[in-house]
């Protein structure tokens, strides 16, 4: 028993020490530094070899210009355990008290300490590091390294380097450290892309860009090759980054699905043209037949996703032909379902493309293929307006798949169900969840329907306007444009003024787009522009707007439009991209 009430003694003294320590920080945080002190002293009492407290006493002290205090306790501090870190305490008391004088010779004490033993390093670097003093902490780790060639402080040092503003030592270090320590590459990559994330002129890009050829040449090691393509992907330049990764096949003829994978990602992008130059690469280098599966169901993807009406039979004829010549199993499932959702939704012919999903599901199949053909076929139901049948394929998905990408797409399609039946009250519940989904399009994608059924909801408690909406939005969903827009047009006639106009112009805009009228796309956007400044869909409507003046050209307007997007919306999803392509337009470098 007497051992239970020690421990719940323990206990219940670490926890008050924990609620203290954060009452201390919270009051720090928020400029209160007298309570703080307070706090802080009573901790350091309870605890006098507690460093962190001693230090946020000194702090405190410092905020609160008590600077004879805060020198007499580290000087007791000093005698007592004789850190060297705490020779650095000291001087930066002289420092705030405008002495440099007298801090140097401290700072210098310290240095001293690692001249004599470098192992004392890492708490003098520390020190100088928490303190800001930047060339005193790389003074310390080069002395260091120096003594001790063993020790590798190259990411430190990058790290101060890069706060110093000096970005080609910062570059060095860190692609020094990247070979000698492959493991750590993906640490230094963030770090990298963040670096080019922020710069604004793209000094960043042609120093880094600079210093990965000189290596490249240098050693001729494949090392250099995969960071250059990993370079030119973050830059979205697929071409280059082709050339990196056919000169590693050259060298490494098992590396084809690095290739397929760059291949995605420019689909993705919507870099068509050098999609199809790797995907033929491909096609003409591998025996693999289930690259070539893959490289072929990526260029039919393409021909789908830009086929006008007099191409349908060719389309149809191709991705026939490929399944005659590669069969149909669950290694052409790919195949098998860009068929079927051609066949259902371009060609509109939905039994056809149900029954060959239903054959492939007859196969024996991964949980993932399953899902995906389940997916399908569950579209294609949607398609038909069989609500009930295609929830529950969907439900069935997500019941699977736990909380994977497939899962969440489900749960983000099962609430899209319920959103076309005009059901909004359980389409928002669903979306409330998905809002903070993993995978960031489909959290995107539940936050605008969520924010469409939110705002929408509140002006108009009847939810007419919404319900036409929706009705709309489904006629796009069935690839309906013509009457999808003309719905759209007669929302703005019966609810001009109301919240709903600003997304139905968006919606009209992106029809337009696909109908191929940029005009009339730029008339919708311009519209939002003007007169819905307010408005949560602007950053959009200047992105959009962005993308057309690319491909008419109107270089200048395109400018505009992604700076506006730069300047005006850091938060918006389209602000890293405008930032790239403005700086593109702008000659920031040799595109």
């Amino acid at each position: 028993m007497r051992t239970i009430f020690v421990l719940l003694f323990f206990l219940l003294s670490s926890l008050c020490v924990a609620q203290n320590e954060q009452l201390a920080q919270n009051y720090f945080d928020r400029g209160e530094f007298e309570k703080a002190l307070v706090s802080y002293e009573e901790l350091l009492k309870s605890m006098p070899n507690n460093y962190n407290y001693f230090v946020k006493t000194i702090e405190c002290l410092q905020q609160l210009q008590q600077f004879d205090k805060a020198q007499n306790l580290i000087e007791d501090r000093l005698k007592k355990y004789n850190q060297s870190s705490l020779l650095i305490e000291l001087g930066y008391n002289y420092q705030l008290r405008k002495d440099m004088a007298t801090a140097e010779k401290y700072y210098n004490q310290a240095l001293d300490k690692v001249k004599k033993t470098p192992a004392e390093v890492y708490g003098v670097a520390g020190a100088f590091e928490r303190r800001v003093i930047i060339n005193y902490a790389i003074n310390a780790y080069e002395t260091a390294l120096a003594l001790e060639p063993k020790f590798n402080f190259n990411y430190q040092l990058a790290l101060l380097y890069g706060q110093k503003g000096d970005t080609e030592m910062m570059i060095d270090k860190f692609l020094t450290e990247s070979f000698n320590n492959p493991q750590n590459t993906p640490m230094i990559q963030n770090q990298l892309s963040r670096f080019m994330m922020e710069d604004a002129s793209m000094s960043f890009y042609e120093l880094l860009k600079k210093s990965l050829l000189i290596r490249s040449q240098k050693s001729q090691d494949v090392f250099w090759n995969q960071y250059l393509s990993w370079f030119f992907v973050q830059n979205k330049e697929y071409s280059k980054a082709f050339v990196q990764e056919k000169a590693i096949y050259k060298r490494n003829p098992e590396s084809f699905s690095n290739i397929v994978n760059l291949a995605q990602l420019a689909i993705d992008d919507k870099n068509d043209e050098s999609a199809v130059e790797i995907l033929q690469f491909v096609l003409t280098n591998t025996t693999d037949i289930d690259l070539q599966i893959k490289a072929h169901t990526y260029l039919m993807q393409m021909r789908v996703d830009h086929a006008q009406a007099k191409d349908y039979e060719a389309v149809s004829l191709e991705l026939e032909n490929l399944l005659k010549q590669y069969g149909v199993s669950p290694g052409t499932l790919p195949l098998v379902i860009l068929k079927a959702h051609f066949t259902a939704f371009t060609l509109k012919r939905p039994e056809e493309a149900k029954d060959s999903l239903k054959k492939a599901l007859e196969f024996t199949l991964n949980r993932d293929q399953q899902a995906d053909a389940k997916m399908e076929l569950a579209d294609i139901l949607l398609l038909e307006e069989k609500f009930n049948q295609a929830l529950l394929y969907y439900s069935q998905i997500e019941a699977d798949g736990g909380n994977n990408p497939t899962a969440q797409e489900a749960s983000l399609k099962i609430a899209k169900t319920s959103y076309y039946q005009s059901d909004f009250v359980w389409a928002n519940q669903q979306l409330s969840v998905l809002k903070s989904a993993s995978t960031q399009l489909i959290a995107n994608d539940a936050l605008d329907l969520f924010l469409l059924i939110s705002d929408n909801t509140v002006e108009d408690s009847t939810q007419v306007a919404l319900k036409k909406f929706s009705k709309a939005d489904f006629l796009v969903y069935k690839d309906k444009k013509i009457e999808a827009l003309e719905a759209f047009k007669q929302i703005l006639k019966e609810h001009k003024g109301e919240t709903i106009e600003a997304v139905t112009l968006l919606r009209i805009g992106k029809l337009y787009e696909k109908l191929g009228d940029a005009t009339q796309a730029l008339a919708a956007y311009k519209e939002i522009l003007d007169h819905h400044k307010d408005c949560i869909y602007i950053d959009e409507a200047l992105y959009f707007s962005g993308e057309i003046y690319m491909q008419v050209p109107d270089i200048e307007q395109a400018k505009s439009m992604y700076e506006q997007v730069i300047m005006q919306h850091e938060d918006s999803i389209y602000y890293v991209e405008s930032q790239k392509k403005y700086r593109k337009l702008r000659g920031d470098k040799d595109i």
